[in-house]
C-alpha cells in the first residue's frame, strides 16, 4: 500500500514530464492528497496538544513562526500549528514544489475568469 507521502512524491516525479491536461490531472491528485495529508496531522495534532492551554498555543505557535493571537479559539490555533509541521513534512515540500513548477508552466488547478 502506498502512502500519502510515497505517493505525492511519485506525482512530484512524475509532473516534469507531464503536460498540460495531465498535469492538471496529477495536480488533481496531488491536492487531494495534500488536503489528506494535512487533515491526518492535523488530528494528531488535535491529540498531541490536547492538554495545552490557549495561552500555551499561543506560545507554541508563536515560537513556530505563526503568526497568531489570544483571540483565536483552540481549533484555529492547532490548526496553525498542524500547518506549521506539515509544510516542513517531504510530502507538502513536493507538492509546494510541484504546483509551483505548473504555475511557471502556465497550469493551474484555479480556472482564470
Amino acid at each position: 500500500m502506498t502512502t500519502t507521502t510515497q505517493r505525492l512524491l511519485d506525482l512530484a516525479a512524475a509532473a516534469p514530464a507531464s503536460r498540460d491536461e495531465d498535469l492538471v490531472l496529477l495536480l488533481r491528485e496531488a491536492s487531494e492528497l495534500y488536503q489528506q495529508g494535512f487533515a491526518d496531522l492535523r488530528d494528531t495534532a488535535a491529540a498531541r496538544f490536547a492538554g495545552l492551554s490557549r495561552g500555551e498555543l499561543v506560545a507554541a505557535a508563536t515560537a513556530a513562526g505563526m503568526p497568531c493571537d489570544v483571540s483565536q479559539d483552540r481549533d484555529e490555533l492547532i490548526v496553525l500549528l498542524a500547518l506549521a509541521e506539515w509544510e516542513m513534512t517531504p510530502a507538502a515540500l513536493a507538492y509546494t514544489e510541484m504546483a509551483e513548477d505548473a504555475a511557471r508552466r502556465g497550469v493551474c488547478l484555479i480556472p482564470e475568469e
